[in-house]
């Protein structure tokens, strides 16, 4: 089903080229206590430093003897994430080792920068793995960076396959597989069965497609808090009978990508064996046009008992999540987490590099940004704004599904989520799950957004044993 191959660092004893990473600022102190042949060789290169900048030093038989990469200047690198990566496209194919030049306290990211950098989707074209391998520096956990890794892979794969691809069917499979990667128990409720187990919305939202709907459920661990995520896999999204643009439907394979990002999480949590009791639930669907399809107007009934007016079937993401929302409160977890590509409201208020988060919790969104800051995977905190509650209250159901006004999209779809969480401490994603242009380790394409962070969090929200992360 998937395309790149798991990242891995290279074998400790391999012969390695040593790569020298280079200051900007005393890049010129460096070559100029350097041997003659190095020193000549850069500048004649038009070596400077630069953040990205690769120069290969040959040995007399023509091979790499060393390799010099640009490391710009602090406050160069303070703005960007990475650096380290954006060499990694310039390297001659090889195995490389850390020599000198990054600080042990960003090792790691750069680490994992590289190993990000080796991503390639080639499911449809031929393209290769990339050649470019790193012994794990000094000092890093290299079992944990590679899970980090293969879980960004995952998710990657999973949101740019297309939407002919990637269905429900598909993205069941890739759960099933994950599953049974880690030993976790697999289950599936689909088509009229929904309606049976009472999962009306699901059903409501995904009926008109001949891919069946279904509600995805993974859990894993036998002891430790319980810790419940929740993805919007909206395999395609036509926007029903309010139906999209065509310039509005050209990314929709990557509507599913909240589920991409929790099974990314999950696969992350299990491989470092995080002392909780994790539960996955995915209602995976594809929102289409057909004479069954849900209509403008329309009153939904959700598992909880809550009524829900239809203004607008392009608002489907909500609707789904919010069964699965109500389904995982009745086993009262410690820790409810949804990740979902559910507004453009979060896009135009921060754009698409930040993921914006939802929390009542202090502690926890505290816990968030401060890993955030750490793992380079940066978050932004947005507002359960009680006020606007009236906004989400129409007049003959409990709930409005997309209020009109065009204010406030993202908070009013989170407000409305959190309806169906009762009393349970829970958090709410916000994500692009699209990286637009092309960044150092972060190909165009499908992306991890906030998970990492979460993963380096939740040992301290979870008050997980020291140790955990």
């Amino acid at each position: 089903m998937t395309s790149a191959k798991p990242p891995v660092f290279a074998n400790a004893d391999a012969a390695a080229i040593d790569l020298h990473v280079l200051d900007q600022d005393t890049c010129e102190d460096w070559l100029a206590a350097a041997p003659a042949m190095t020193t000549n060789w850069a500048r004649t290169n038009g070596f400077r430093g630069a953040i990205g900048q690769v120069v290969v030093v040959p040995a007399p038989d023509g091979q790499p003897a060393q390799v010099l990469v640009g490391y710009g200047r602090a406050a160069d690198r303070a703005r960007k994430r990475f650096n380290l990566a954006a060499a990694v496209p310039s390297l001659p194919k090889g195995i490389y080792r850390l020599a000198e030049g990054v600080a042990e306290a960003d090792r790691a990211a750069e680490s994992l920068g590289w190993l990000l950098a080796q991503y390639r989707f080639d499911r449809y074209k031929s393209g290769g793995d990339a050649d470019t391998h790193l012994v794990a520096p000094e000092g890093v956990d290299a079992t944990r960076i590679e899970a980090l890794a293969a879980g960004e892979f995952l998710t990657r794969d999973l949101i740019n396959t297309p939407a002919g691809d990637m269905g429900p069917d598909e993205l069941e499979a890739a759960a099933r597989d994950l599953a049974d990667q880690h030993k976790a128990s697999f289950t599936v409720i689909q088509d009229e069965d929904l309606l049976q187990q009472n999962l009306p919305m699901i059903h409501a939202v995904g009926r008109a497609s001949d891919r069946r709907p279904r509600l995805i459920d993974i859990k894993w661990g036998n002891s430790g808090p319980t810790l419940t995520l929740v993805g919007k896999g909206v395999c395609f999204d036509t926007g029903g009978l309010n139906l999209k643009p065509g310039s509005s439907m050209a990314l929709m394979k990557k509507d599913m990508g909240g589920a991409a990002n929790v099974l990314g999480l999950a696969h992350m949590i299990m491989a470092l064996n995080l002392p909780v009791r994790l539960r996955v639930l995915i209602p995976a669907v594809e929102n289409s046009v057909s004479a069954n399809a849900f209509r403008p107007g329309d009153v939904l009934t959700a598992r909880n008992g809550l009524t829900v007016e239809i203004n607008n079937t392009d608002a489907e993401g909500r609707l789904v999540l919010a069964d699965a929302l109500a389904l995982a409160t009745e086993d009262t977890p410690d820790l409810l987490i949804s990740m979902a590509t559910l507004t453009g409201a979060a896009r135009v208020a921060v754009g698409p590099d930040l993921a914006p988060f939802y929390t009542d919790n202090e502690d926890d969104a505290v816990a968030l940004a401060q890993a955030a800051q750490r793992l380079a995977d940066p978050v932004w905190r947005m507002p359960f704004h009680t006020p606007y509650e009236t906004m989400i209250e129409p007049q003959i159901a409990d709930l409005d599904n997309a209020p009109g006004g065009g204010f406030a999209g993202s908070i009013t779809a989170a407000l409305f989520l959190r309806r169906f969480t009762a009393d349970t401490r829970y958090m709410h994603f916000d994500i692009y799950g699209w990286t637009p242009a092309a960044a150092p380790a972060r190909p165009k394409g499908g992306a991890l957004q906030g998970a990492r962070a979460l993963l380096e969090a939740l040992p301290n929200m979870l008050d997980l044993p020291k140790g955990s992360k």
